[in-house]
C-alpha cells in the first residue's frame, strides 16, 4: 500500500515505473540527493520502500530516509551493468548520505583534481570530502602517487602553486615555468579554456583512457622538428618519453592471472569491515581494510557490489582477476562493471577450493577481527569523555560531575582589539553552536583581568543566585555585542548533548593563573551567581588554580582530568585569536581605507569583501582593484593611485 503521505507527483511517478533496469534517486525538499540505488526491476525495487512491510519497520536507517523524502526520480539503462556504471556515477557525484559510506582503517593517499577551480590542481591526498573534486585510487603507498604526478607534471605541465587562484601576483611567472614545469595560468601565458583541455588528458590518463595522446604528442614533436622550433621538440619529446614510462607502468601493474584481489567482508547491524588482500606476482604484497556504514538491511552481495563502486573508481592497479566469497551471487553483473572500467578482461569469481579458498578464508578472518577491535575502540573512545569528567569531579572534589563546562580566554595585542571567547563543552565534547565570541569595549589599555571580568560579567548580567536558566536576552544569544558562534569546528554529532545555551554551568574554566580566577570569581559575584567553581589553567606548567585556594593543582600528565581541561582551554585559546585576527585585519584594512579619496561606506565594505585580507587588498594589481564588483574603473585607478604612491607597496601595519 502507497503510504498516505505521498505526494500527488509521486504517485504519478509510482504509477509509471518501468518493469526495466535502471537507477533510481531520492530527493528531500529543495532537491538534495538522499540516496541512489538500482535495480533489476524498477517497479518492484522502489514500490517495495513504499509498502507497509517489516523491512521497513526493522530498519531505522530506511525510515530515516523515507521520512526525509519528499521526491524521487529515475532513469531506464539498457541493463544491470549499465544500471551499476550510472549507479557509481551519480553516487562519486552526489555523495548522498544514506548510501553506503566508506572508512579507510588506515589513510590511503589518492590523487587528486580540483575540477571546481578555474585552473585546477593535481595532488596528493589521504581525504575523499570535497565536492567538484576528482579522486582517483586509492594507492598502496604514498611513493607510488608522488611518482604519479611526477610523471604527470613532466607530461602536462600543470601548476604547482598552492590555492584555489594562481599565485605570483608580480607580474613574473616563477621557476617552476623556467624549468618547463609550468605554464604560469598566473600571468596569462595559457588561457583557462586551453588549460582545462590539458586537465582533460590527464583525467583521460588516471582513468586509463589514453588513446591517442602518444600519438598526439608524437605529432607535436615531429611538427616542431620540421619547423626548426628544435628546443619545443626536445621539450615535447621529454613529455612522450614521460608518457611512455607512466603507460608502461600502467600496464605491467595488473596483468597476470597470479595479480588478483581477494575480498571478505563480515557485517553486524549498520556497519561492515571489508578486507581485500592484494596478490601481485603469485604472493601477497598488501593487506587493506575499510568500514562501512549504512549498510543495515543490505545483503553481503550488495554490500559488496557498492563497495566496488568506491575502491575501483579508476583501472588503475585493478587486477585481471577478483576473487570474492562463495555466498556472492552477482560474479556476471560486476565482471562486465569491471571489464568495462578497465577496458579489458576482469574475471570475477567465486573463491571454491584451493589456494583462492584458503586466501578468501584469510580475508574473512581478518575482516571479523578489524570488526571487533573497531567496535572496542568506538566503547573506548564514547567512555572516555564519562571517565574525565568523573576524574574531574574527584580531583576537584566537585559537588556534582560538570556535564557543562564552559572555558574563556582573552586575546589582544598591548591592549588593541581586545577580545574574549567562550566555549562550550558538553558531556566532555565540543558544542559550537553555543559558542560566544565577545569584543571588549569597557576596558581601555592592556588589562587582561578586567577584560577577563567585563566578558562573565556581560555572560551572567541579571542572573538570579538560585536559578538555571539566564534571562531571555541570554537564552536567544543577544549577550552584550556577542558575535554568534562559527561553525568551522569538526564535532562529532552523535555524541552532542541537548543542554540549551542557556543552562548553568557545571564548571567555569579560565585561561591563566591566580589573577584571571579572581577577576571570573569577582565577576560572577556581581552578577549574584554564586556556586559555580572556578578554576584556571595556567600554561607555563599546567597548573590548576582555584577559588579560595591559595595553592595550585598540579595533575599527572596522563591524567584524563587535565588532558580534557586542556582541550578546552586550547580551544577557547583558538576561538580568541581566531576572533582577534578578524577584528584585526578590518582595522588595518579599513584604516588604509578612510584615508583614500571617493572611497565612502559602500566602496569600502565592496574592497573589504572582494580581497578579504589587508595583505591581498595591498598586493592587487590595477586590472584586479578594476575587477571589485561596484568600483569604478576610474576610481580603482585612484586607489592604486593612492596605494603606491611612494613607489612601493605600504606595510600591511599601517
Amino acid at each position: 500500500m502507497v503510504s498516505t503521505t505521498t505526494t500527488e507527483r509521486t504517485r504519478r511517478l509510482l504509477a509509471s515505473l518501468p518493469d526495466s533496469p535502471g537507477v533510481y534517486v531520492f530527493r528531500e525538499a529543495g532537491g538534495k540527493v538522499l540516496y541512489v540505488g538500482k535495480a533489476k526491476s524498477l517497479r518492484k525495487r522502489v514500490m517495495s520502500y513504499f509498502r507497509q512491510s517489516s523491512l521497513m519497520e526493522d530498519n531505522p536507517r530506511i525510515s530515516r530516509m523515507l521520512r526525509r523524502m519528499r521526491d524521487f526520480d529515475f532513469v531506464v539503462t539498457g541493463s544491470e551493468t549499465e544500471a551499476l556504471l550510472l549507479e557509481s556515477n551519480f553516487i562519486k557525484h552526489h555523495r548522498p548520505p544514506f548510501n553506503v559510506m566508506l572508512r579507510d582503517d588506515k589513510s590511503y593517499p589518492y590523487v587528486a583534481i580540483t575540477l571546481d577551480e578555474k585552473f585546477p590542481r593535481v595532488m596528493i591526498t589521504r581525504k575523499r570530502h570535497r565536492s567538484g573534486v576528482a579522486y582517483f585510487g586509492p594507492f598502496a603507498s604514498a611513493g607510488k602517487v608522488r611518482e604519479i604526478i611526477d610523471l604527470l607534471g613532466r607530461i602536462y605541465p600543470y601548476r604547482k602553486c598552492r590555492g584555489p587562484e594562481p599565485g605570483r601576483r608580480t607580474g613574473s611567472p616563477c621557476l617552476n615555468y623556467h624549468i618547463g614545469l609550468c605554464l604560469a595560468p598566473c600571468v596569462g601565458k595559457i588561457d583557462a579554456d586551453n588549460y582545462r583541455r590539458m586537465i582533460n588528458k590527464i583525467e583521460r590518463l588516471l582513468t586509463g583512457k589514453s588513446e591517442g595522446l602518444a600519438e598526439e604528442l608524437r605529432e607535436a614533436m615531429e611538427s616542431a622538428a620540421s619547423g626548426q622550433r628544435y628546443e619545443e621538440a626536445a621539450i615535447l619529446r621529454n613529455r612522450l618519453s614521460a608518457l611512455d614510462h607512466l603507460l608502461e607502468k600502467q600496464q605491467t601493474s595488473a596483468i597476470g592471472i597470479d595479480s588478483l584481489d581477494v575480498i571478505g567482508v563480515h557485517a553486524e547491524g549498520d556497519a561492515a569491515n571489508l578486507q581485500v588482500l592484494r596478490v601481485r606476482d603469485g604472493s601477497l604484497s598488501d593487506r587493506r581494510g575499510f568500514f562501512l556504514q549504512n549498510v543495515a538491511g543490505e545483503s553481503e552481495t550488495e554490500i559488496i557490489e557498492q563497495f566496488m563502486i568506491h575502491y575501483y573508481s579508476t583501472p588503475i592497479g585493478l587486477p585481471a582477476e577478483v576473487v570474492m566469497p562463495e555466498s556472492f551471487t552477482r560474479q556476471d553483473v560486476l565482471r562486465e562493471f569491471l571489464s568495462e572500467l578497465k577496458g579489458s578482461l576482469v574475471d570475477v569469481r567465486p573463491a571454491v577450493r584451493g589456494k583462492r579458498r584458503k586466501l578468501a578464508e584469510m580475508a574473512l578472518r581478518n575482516a571479523r577481527l578489524a570488526f571487533e577491535q573497531d567496535r572496542l575502540r568506538e566503547e573506548e573512545l564514547k567512555s572516555r569523555p564519562a571517565k574525565a569528567m568523573a576524574d574531574l569531579k574527584k580531583e576537584l572534589a566537585l559537588r556534582r560531575i560538570p556535564r557543562r563546562i564552559e572555558c574563556y580566554d582573552i586575546s589582544n595585542i598591548a591592549g588593541e582589539h581586545p577580545v574574549g571567547s567562550m566555549v562550550v563543552f558538553g558531556e566532555g565534547v565540543p558544542q559550537p553552536g553555543h559558542y560566544r565570541k565577545f569584543a571588549i569595549r569597557d576596558v581601555v589599555g592592556p588589562d587582561d583581568f578586567a577584560m577577563m571580568a567585563e566578558g562573565l560579567r556581560r555572560r551572567f548580567s541579571g542572573q538570579a543566585d538560585e536559578k538555571t536558566k539566564l534571562p531571555g536576552a541570554v537564552a536567544a544569544g543577544k549577550i552584550g555585542d556577542a558575535i554568534s558562534s562559527d561553525d568551522s569546528f569538526d564535532a562529532r554529532p552523535d555524541l552532542i548533548s541537548d543542554i540549551s545555551f542557556d543552562a548553568r554551568p557545571d564548571l567555569i574554566v579560565v585561561d591563566g593563573g591566580a589573577g584571571q580566577v579572581s577577576a571570573a570569581a569577582g565577576a560572577l559575584a556581581a552578577a549574584g551567581l554564586k556556586g559555580v567553581p572556578v578554576i584556571g589553567l595556567a600554561k607555563r606548567l599546567e597548573e590548576i588554580y582555584r577559588s579560595g585556594q591559595a595553592q595550585p593543582l598540579r595533575l599527572g600528565q596522563d591524567s584524563p582530568a587535565l588532558s580534557l581541561l586542556q582541550r578546552i582551554r586550547d580551544e577557547a585559546h583558538r576561538f580568541a585569536i581566531t576572533y582577534h585576527r578578524q577584528r584585526r585585519d578590518r582595522a588595518m584594512t579599513g584604516s588604509i581605507l578612510d584615508g583614500i579619496p571617493g572611497i565612502g561606506p559602500a566602496r569600502k565594505k565592496a574592497i573589504l569583501t572582494h580581497f578579504g585580507s589587508p595583505e591581498r587588498f595591498l598586493a592587487a594589481s590595477r586590472d584586479e582593484l578594476e575587477a571589485v564588483p561596484g568600483l569604478p574603473d576610474k576610481v580603482a585607478r585612484e586607489v592604486y593611485a593612492f596605494v603606491h604612491k611612494f613607489g612601493q607597496t605600504p606595510s600591511a601595519n599601517i
